[in-house]
């Protein structure tokens, strides 16, 4: 007889034999599920607490992915040898699971949800993401909470014009695309994309295979749930007060019709203010009122004067048609010591982007559970609360602002050059210094253009755009280019971002039912008419790559030497390299396959660094002549160094085609001597003649005694005795 009343569900899901059991681990959350998929296992849990604090105006949902490293068989770094904050990788997969879930909870419900996911065994080959997004939609099914779930998820790669379901990491090296899809049984939810240069067609499609697949998953939760889950909440919605809805639709209708036609932002927050200060003052004279609903009722009405006029065909809040982009300006070079920059505005939204260059050195070492790797490219975006005229905090990057920065990111990956054909590193940051809707695309567009005015040979402009939909029976409308109001009154919104040939990448969040594939049909063909509109823009203001780097970015040299003469270039502790490096005021980056890479700001101390490497790495080569100094003398001849760490023994007669008696009477240590490699041996030994040089050059050695006299007579004045 066991303790646990354990349920386990287990089904075959693409290649991948997939488990999830509930009952057993963590019974005193609200809701608890194990996922394994092929040793990959994570646990996904959930409470809520039972009622709603007193004034809550937003619905408290914490999203928590956490990555343990015993998951991977490793003790974490550091002093504490304990994981610490959660890492941009942890980061962008909470967001990634708080997205399709956070739809789902029914308007109204305030009470805090907490989910945590935990990695607890990783299979390197397969991703962590997908179990935990299905682990955590599990939890909540079973939790009893209120949900309109489950959401199933499904990563979606492309190759050889076939979809592939769950691509592992070895199979999504050759995969055209790395999309993940999640969703309920009726709609999708949320996609998140990176694709090269993919068609619109492609892309829909695998959004339509994702959803299809992701059944599986969704039914094996229904399962799970009929045999384990707990009894639903009895939880309904507070009922609205009909008739101060009403009053303060009175008060506030008008004047807010009156509002939305101000075209320009600053001054239409500044009435939207006033308006809602005025609305409450009125209520106020009344009697007490909760400003926490007044301002919920407010929204409502200016969310269906928004999407009202929308659909009825009358201009958006700007005035602008639904096709139509807002008017965009852009100036490369704007920062004159940085290696390459651009400021992007369209309409109220401007960024101002960086590209700097750097070495592998350079490059941010990631120490992900699957394994630590190098990245060579980095964008950073950051959002000052300046960009929307307000105060706040300014720090460390917030999710958004990390999520937001690792879109653009994908957009750009595909059309970098390989490190073969350009071998720094590259970080792009993206400053908002104006924000109103669609600064991750400003971003896209700001960062491409960065770029190229830093001299990366990227394959094509990049554009994004970022795209709105309304939805109102069989009546919708897609708009292109949002506002930041638009955003928050749409029923979806979606960023594409490509080149002329292909989207890059896709981010979507759909956050009613009802979507269908026919209506993203249309909204992806409207998307790509405004990415075309934006490329043309930037061809206009940057046509291609700038040939000359930045006098300011380092200049950059590879070659290859041979992987045993490593060491020789190191040097013992490291001696050598780090003198190359002082003397030189070069960066020097040696691979294990022998690749050398020297970077510097000076042309000269480049070139002299490369010089001295190859020195050191030179073969010596039988029959060459070489010149170098005398080492030391022996009682049958001399050591002359003829490359760095390569001395030769030049034999007594080897000297001269008269007999030499003793050594020191024709050379002496320190004299700089031309002789000529005869041969060399399995030991690495060198015989050399300095009378062989001296016979193909058509000179002659005279004993250091002559040569000293000779050299006398030439200084003595005339008339003079020496």
């Amino acid at each position: 007889m066991t303790m646990f009343k354990k349920a386990v569900k287990s089904f075959q899901w693409g290649n991948h034999q997939v488990t999830m059991e509930t009952g057993e681990i963590a019974r005193q959350a609200g809701g608890a599920v194990i996922v394994n998929v092929d040793d990959t296992v994570v646990m996904g849990t959930v409470v809520a607490s039972k009622s709603a604090k007193p004034g809550q105006s937003f619905f408290p949902l914490t999203v928590d992915y956490l990555e343990k490293t015993y998951a991977a068989g490793k003790i974490p770094g550091g002093f504490f040898r304990r994981e610490g904050r959660p890492s941009e990788g942890e980061t962008l997969i909470s967001r990634l699971i708080d997205r399709p879930l956070r739809p789902l909870f029914p308007e109204g419900f305030l009470n805090e949800v907490q989910v945590v996911v935990h990695v607890l065994s990783i299979n390197p080959d397969v991703p962590a993401d997908i179990p935990a997004l299905i682990a955590a939609s599990a939890a909540l099914a079973v939790s009893g909470i209120p949900f309109a779930g489950p959401v199933g998820a499904a990563r979606v790669g492309y190759a050889n014009g076939q979809y592939l379901l769950n691509p592992t990491r070895s199979e999504q090296t050759t995969s055209e695309l790395d999309l993940i899809v999640a969703g309920t049984q009726a709609a999708v939810l949320m996609v998140e994309s990176e694709a090269n240069q993919l068609s619109e067609e492609v892309m829909l499609g695998a959004v339509v295979y994702g959803h299809d697949q992701m059944q599986t998953a969704i039914n094996a939760i229904n399962d799970l749930v009929r045999e384990a889950g707990k009894p639903e909440w009895d939880w309904t919605a507070a009922p609205k007060d009909e008739p101060f809805i009403a009053k303060v639709t009175a008060l506030a209708e008008a004047p807010l019709r009156e509002a939305y036609q101000i075209r320009q932002k600053g001054a239409r927050s500044d009435k939207l203010k006033e308006i809602n200060k005025e609305v409450m003052a009125k209520l106020e004279a009344d009697g007490d009122v909760d400003a926490v609903a007044v301002s919920d009722i407010i929204f409502e009405i200016e969310a269906k004067i928004v999407r009202s006029q929308i659909l009825n065909g009358e201009p958006r809040i700007d005035g602008r048609d639904t096709r139509t982009v807002r008017p965009i300006e852009i100036r490369n070079g704007v920062l004159p010591r940085t290696h390459g920059s651009a400021l992007f505005t369209r309409g109220e939204t401007q960024a101002l982007v960086v590209a700097t260059l750097g070495t592998a050195r350079d490059e941010q070492i990631i120490d992900a559970l699957e394994g630590e790797y190098r990245d060579r490219f980095m964008f950073h975006y950051n959002m000052p609360p300046f960009a929307t005229g307000e105060t706040g905090r300014v720090g460390s990057p917030k999710r958004r602002e990390i999520g937001h920065g690792r879109l653009a990111k994908r957009a750009l990956i595909p059309v970098l050059p390989s490190a073969e054909d350009f071998a720094y590193s590259i970080r792009v940051v993206s400053e908002i210094t104006e924000s109103n809707g669609s600064s991750s695309m400003a971003s896209v567009c700001g960062g491409c253009l960065a770029m190229m005015d830093a001299g990366v040979p990227v394959k094509a402009h990049v554009a994004g755009v970022a795209m709105g939909l309304i939805l109102d029976g069989n009546r919708f409308a897609v708009l292109t280019d949002i506002l930041g109001d638009e955003d928050h009154l749409g029923d979806m919104d979606f960023k594409v971002a490509g080149t002329a040939n292909g989207i890059t990448a896709l981010q979507m969040d759909i956050k009613v039912q009802g979507i269908t594939k026919e209506i993203m049909q249309v909204a992806l063909a409207q998307a790509k008419e405004g990415r075309l509109h934006i490329l043309s823009k930037m061809q206009e203001a940057m046509g291609s790559v700038r040939t000359e780097l930045s006098a300011h970015a380092p200049r950059m040299v590879s070659f290859k030497i041979h992987p045993d003469k490593i060491r020789e270039v190191i040097g013992k502790g490291g001696a050598t390299i780090q003198a190359l490096t002082k003397e030189t005021g070069c960066s020097i980056d040696i691979k294990d396959d022998g690749t050398v890479t020297i970077a510097s700001t000076s042309a000269e101390g480049m070139a002299e660094a490369k010089a001295r490497i190859e020195g050191i790495t030179a073969e010596a080569e039988v029959g060459k002549i070489y010149e170098g100094p005398v080492v030391k003398l022996l009682e049958f001849g001399a050591l002359v160094n003829i490359l760095p760490g390569k001395d030769g023994l030049l034999h007594i007669s080897e000297i001269s085609t008269e007999r030499v008696k003793e050594v020191k009477d024709y050379l002496q240590e320190g004299q700089v001597v031309r002789v000529k490699l005869l041969a060399a041996d399995e030991r690495g030994r060198l015989r050399l003649s300095l009378k062989a040089a001296m016979a193909d050059e058509g000179g002659t050695i005279e004993p250091l005694a002559a040569s000293t006299q000779a050299v006398a007579e030439e200084v003595v004045a005339p008339g003079e005795s020496a």
